[in-house]
């Protein structure tokens, strides 16, 4: 895997490159601002970029912006959000067209590094890995879709866990069940929100896309 990194901060931005280094992960750039990472994923064209979101030289929204058009420009590079804000003005164009290849974590709720390339990996191959917390502030705690009422507590609590980016048998892991029963609550919250099978395969994402809208 090869990622290109966007940290205003050279303490943490060489311990991340040092990190992910141990762990097999290729860094093709490190960069402090926004500007040097549009042209270094243009140049590498990486399997995922890491994304803070305040950078040089407003330390503003600069990373985030930059991370909308790497979206819409590179849909094929994985983006994560690597913060301690969540910032909300660029959700929706955030999000895009879904969440596939999306990872949004706070940096103050990431205290393993196995953890964090986890969700790099998931990111990088299409998936996504978006903070619980992220999505209630991204998307209002208190808004509840009538969609979701539909889906019991534990359905809920599995769709939940799909936001995050785990797969069916992390996910059984969590709750001490089989994978099985996973799949079956998985299979059930595809039925109830009207997600027939597609050529694309991409219900998942659907399914999650609708919990995102719903805030959870």
């Amino acid at each position: 895997m090869r990622v290109v990194i966007a940290e205003d901060s050279a303490i943490l931005r060489d311990g991340l490159v040092q990190l992910l280094g141990l762990r097999g992960v290729e860094v093709a750039a490190a960069v402090e601002d926004a500007d040097a990472l549009l042209a270094a994923v243009a140049e590498h064209r990486p399997d995922a970029a890491v994304v803070d979101i305040r950078l040089p030289p407003g330390h503003s929204d600069e990373g985030l912006r930059a991370a909308v058009e790497i979206r819409r420009t590179h849909p094929g590079t994985g983006v994560l959000i690597f913060s301690q804000y969540v910032e909300t003005r660029y959700a929706e164009q955030l999000l895009g067209d879904g969440a596939a290849g999306l990872g949004y974590l706070l940096k103050e709720r990431v205290v393993d590094i196995g953890e964090f390339v986890d969700a790099l990996e998931r990111v990088a191959s299409g998936g996504t890995a978006l903070d619980p917390q992220v999505v209630s502030q991204l998307f209002g705690a208190g808004k509840r879709a009538r969609a979701l009422d539909v889906l019991t507590p534990r359905e809920r609590e599995v769709l939940a866990l799909m936001a995050e980016g785990r797969t069916n048998r992390a996910i059984a892991q969590h709750f001490v069940v089989s994978e099985r029963a996973v799949e079956k609550h998985v299979a059930n919250i595809f039925t109830k929100l009207g997600l027939p099978p597609t050529e694309s395969g991409h219900r998942r994402v659907l399914a999650v896309l609708r919990y995102l809208e719903a805030g959870g």
